[in-house]
């Protein structure tokens, strides 16, 4: 059994051109690599991570090469040996260390599914992204939003960053951690969510209020805006509520996925005092 080579002659050149160093590549928009002995072998431990496949330089041997072939063996995970040139065809010419593994991409999550699974009782809080397209912005909001505990984070269909390559590594592997909705029509869901019983607060520098006197002991929708024109007009008069964080030295704003920290961090803060 061999490995298969890239489909696309072109990648290999344009990753040599861009030098981008990433332990992730994204292969036809729907196969995932990742490389390195540790990464391989964590997203193996990772029971949210689904590893379709090993592939291991021939020859190589080491105590870590041997635990990466137990731990594939104990979920099921085919384990193939193949040249290295053939690793090179799928993740470049990069530190590989002789391992690459193939991991499914991240699954959406439909919205009427997940509204099912929920207790409104409990107060979930949920960010719905207004066309995030910064990938490394997409990232790091995925990995605040499952260090925070957020329920789940909503994105559009268009002018959207995917998960692809580069948002799986700025996410340090969280993406998939949270359910990730994607939906087609933003107001539309906005208005589902709050019939739902959801209240809906847009962080916006035009908010009068400030996120320290907002009141969030309720089913929350966080809406967050693009990093260059914001949350769009209709979608920023479809929400309840106005917010915005304090501002020193004459700093305008901070980017997207800073301000999202901030306010889920806030929701905890303010939430555990309860």
């Amino acid at each position: 059994m061999f490995c298969t080579p890239m489909q696309n002659p072109y990648f290999n050149v344009l990753m040599n051109v861009l030098n981008y160093p990433t332990l992730i590549h994204l292969m036809q928009e729907e196969e995932l690599y990742i490389y390195g002995i540790h990464p391989v072998t964590e997203a193996l431990q990772q029971e949210q991570t689904k590893v379709d496949r090993v592939f291991i330089k021939d020859g190589i041997r080491s105590k870590h090469i041997s635990t990466l072939q137990e731990t594939a063996s104990s979920r099921r995970v085919p384990v193939v040996f193949c040249q290295g040139r053939k690793l090179a065809d799928m993740v470049g010419r990069v530190n590989d260390q002789g391992v690459v593994a193939r991991i499914s991409p991240v699954s959406y999550t439909e919205l009427e599914d997940w509204l099912d699974s929920i207790d409104i009782k409990k107060n979930p809080f949920v960010l719905v992204l207004d066309e995030i397209e910064d990938v490394h912005n997409f990232g790091a909001i995925l990995r605040t939003s499952a260090a925070a505990g957020a329920d789940a984070v909503i994105i559009p269909k268009h002018r959207q960053a995917p998960v692809n390559a580069t948002v799986y590594k700025t996410s340090a592997g969280t993406a998939g951690k949270i359910p990730i909705i994607r939906v087609t029509n933003i107001n539309q869901t906005i208005s589902t969510l709050k019939d739902a019983g959801f209240w809906v607060a847009a962080l916006d520098n035009s908010g009068k209020q400030t996120i320290w006197d907002a009141d969030f002991n309720s089913p929350m929708v966080l809406l967050i805006g693009s990093e260059g024109s914001g949350i769009r007009k209709k979608t920023m008069e479809a929400s309840d509520f106005i917010l915005r964080i304090p501002m020193s030295n004459n700093v305008e704003s901070l980017n997207a996925s800073v301000s999202a920290s901030v306010l889920m961090y806030e929701i905890i803060r303010r939430r555990s005092k309860k």
